[in-house]
């Protein structure tokens, strides 16, 4: 998916024009590139061909979210597409781009023969898979050899890497120091298990990328085709232009109406960046402020309804519940998030005295949702036949169905042959990622439930613990995070779900608090290095130095990613998930909602160093301890007890009083002189 550059208005002759060249869009493009689209530029024949293949895997899932095909059907032939785009469109090294080679049509062929064996088998393939036949063992092997060049060409090396660890520890087992050690398992047993089954490569994960991943690719697909991410972006210009800090609201509102429908991180930032970062430049912003913004911004995209993210599809299987539930439990969270990035922008404004940035648009914010506000019909349509009460699959077929419809109400939105073919090939394109990494997972999720490993890594971590809530929390809170430093946001959510989510269940929290819990620190991959694509692109537009510009975006998401810790610790915290709490009721969901914004306001003034006016390190100080006691007072508790010997209980009303005794202080005392714009 590449990113558009729309021209929403006009500037004052008297602003100095910042442009971002293209040689910046093209690295930036890079990085989506390196997310989820295709390495490699075919032309001609091998173009035309490739994007076939590309339409037809599109059309195939649409009729299959419609109609009934098989579960193993379904899997395989999904795996199968897959395998076969990945290896044309992705090469065998960058110095082979832009060109197809024998070696990359070879193992296409060599995929699709593999699935044909299986679906061929039948019913006879499937019962032998805990003694599979030497030829099922020879081409299960060849099959997940080509499943793991397929995923290093996509996501990189390291997720390959991390499979094969997972199987030499299930064949390994028996030789393995206490308490890792297990009964062991020879090859045949473990391929079968791997290959055949419906629990290990082709499982779960696999079953959501080809039932509503690709699906909300697809749709994602038709609503940049038809141009809804240029109309949320004007729309956004138009609504801020004008007003004090309007670069930096810009930014926040439009990443959050892009991150619906669009659903990655990297795609976001570059989208809104190549518009966004004239104006915050022209506004004041320094080069690597502004792009830990839009990382920031971009990184709501896997937060933020309805689509979220690819691992939020997987959270729903996982619990077994409706995907309708998934988005309604992200709604709060989501807009504590935008809340605690909009509180960041503006104390940056006053911080830094940004101004405003003149801009007249084309069209009046009427005339403009007049002309395009369908839109918002196209983004909202998902959630509406949910509710009604279709299935998350058909809700998504028909809400493409009626973004394609409500594309021809203009001429130069509507999806054409040409423009309906680029959103078909792009739906299937744009899932690749997602489907090698979930395939790919299945190698991990296969081992982890043969060998027990999940219960036993649960029980290792509260033995550390000792089975200390708080400790055990932070302990996989760690664990996902460093994960994360090396795969993407699907994989680490997977792996932690199998592996780290018992532990937080066995300790008494709800399981779909456990797994939102790891899904939101799985989700801080965006922003962290090495695997710190949004950053990187948002410094790639900005000309900001790519570490410096992930720091900045850390600055920006730190006091919303402590929220999670309230799902898990807090009595009232599943209230946060829209849950009412055991015993509870809607007050009490309520009341952890405004404690914790009001904790959030803290946090963000203790990030930028600035409340009312620059805080001192005492005010700082006391402002940390009024965010901890209202967001994270468990850890509050944790200190004193140690400290004292003795439990303690606490309320939220010493944070509220030392919070608002600290901005009392400030409005009463004289603001110094303000700092230089630098990091």
């Amino acid at each position: 998916m590449a990113a558009e550059n729309p021209t929403p208005g006009k500037t004052s002759p008297n602003d100095s024009v910042v442009a971002v060249s293209e040689e910046a869009l093209h690295k930036a493009e890079s990085f989506i590139e390196a997310e989820e689209g295709a390495a490699n530029r075919l032309m001609g024949w091998p173009g035309r061909i490739s994007t076939a293949i590309a339409v037809v895997m599109s059309l195939f899932h649409l009729y299959a979210a419609y109609a009934i095909v098989p579960t193993q059907e379904l899997r395989y032939t999904h795996v199968a597409f897959t395998l076969v785009l990945s290896f044309l469109l992705f090469p065998l090294a960058t110095r082979f781009r832009n060109r197809v080679r024998w070696w990359d049509v070879v193992p296409g062929i060599f995929a699709v023969l593999t699935i044909a064996y299986a679906l061929w088998g039948g019913e006879d393939f499937t019962d032998r898979a805990t003694m599979p036949d030497r030829w099922d063992v020879i081409i299960g092997i060849v099959f997940i050899i080509l499943l793991l060049e397929a995923t290093r060409r996509t996501t990189g090396a390291i997720m390959p890497v991390v499979s094969l660890l997972f199987i030499a520890y299930a064949m390994l087992g028996p030789h393995l120091p206490a308490p890792w050690t297990h009964r062991g398992y020879d090859l045949p047993r473990l391929v079968g298990h791997l290959f055949i089954t419906l629990e290990g490569i082709f499982g779960v994960a696999v079953d959501v990328s080809a039932t509503l991943i690709i699906l909300f690719t697809i749709y994602g697909a038709f609503l940049q085709q038809s141009g809804a991410g240029k109309f949320f972006i004007d729309f956004s210009l138009a609504l801020m232009g004008g007003k004090p800090n309007s670069a930096g609201r810009t930014v926040v509102l439009s990443s959050f109406l892009l991150g619906g429908p669009s659903g990655s991180g990297v795609a976001t930032t570059v989208m809104i960046g190549t518009v966004a970062y004239p104006m915050l430049a022209k506004a004041g912003f320094e080069k690597n402020a502004a792009g830990g913004l839009l990382a920031a911004g971009g990184l709501g995209a896997i937060l933020s309804p309805p689509v979220l993210g690819a691992a939020a599809f997987l959270i729903a299987e996982f619990l077994k519940i409706s995907y309708l539930d998934v988005i309604w439990m992200a709604t709060i969270p989501t807009c504590l998030y935008y809340l605690s990035l909009l509180i960041m922008v503006e104390l940056d404004a006053r911080k830094y005295g940004a101004k405003d940035v003149s801009f007249v648009p084309d069209m009046t914010l009427g005339q403009m949702t007049k002309r395009y506000g369908f839109h918002f019909i196209s983004l909202i349509a998902v959630v509406v036949f949910m509710v009604i009460g279709y299935s998350p699959t058909l809700s998504v077929f028909y809400a493409t169905a009626v973004t394609f419809a409500l594309s021809f109400l203009r001429r130069e939105t509507a999806l054409v042959p040409r423009k309906l073919v680029k959103a078909l090939a792009d739906g299937s394109i744009g899932a690749l990622n997602a489907a090698t990494t979930c395939a790919c997972a299945g190698i991990v999720v296969g081992v982890v439930t043969l060998t027990g490993l999940g219960l036993k890594f649960s029980s290792i971590v509260i033995a550390y613990a000792g089975g200390s809530l708080l400790l055990t929390a932070i302990y996989t809170a760690l664990i996902v995070w460093i994960i994360g430093l090396a795969v993407p946001v699907t994989a680490s959510y997977i792996i932690c779900a199998v592996i780290a989510a018992p532990a937080l269940i066995k300790l008494g929290v709800p399981d779909y608090a456990a797994h939102m819990f790891i899904f939101y620190y799985a989700v801080l991959s965006e922003v962290s290095p090495p695997t710190a694509l949004s950053p990187f692109a948002a410094a790639a537009i900005t000309g900001g130095d790519p570490y410096r510009t992930t720091l900045q975006s850390w600055k920006y998401t730190l006091p919303a990613f402590l929220v999670p810790f309230v799902f898990v610790l807090d009595p009232q915290g599943v209230g946060l998930l829209l849950a009412i709490p055991k015993g509870g009721t809607w007050v009490d969901v309520l009341e952890i909602t405004i404690k914790t914004t009001l904790g959030l306001v803290a946090l963000a003034a203790v990030a930028q160093n600035w409340g009312l006016r620059q805080n001192t390190p005492i005010e700082r100080g006391l402002l940390l301890l009024s965010g901890l006691l209202l967001v994270f007072p468990s850890l509050i508790e944790a200190i004193i007890e140690s400290v004292i010997g003795r439990d303690i209980s606490y309320t939220y009303v010493p944070g509220l009083i030392i919070g608002l005794g600290v901005l009392l202080w400030q409005f009463r005392t004289p603001a110094p002189k303000r700092p230089a714009l630098t990091i």
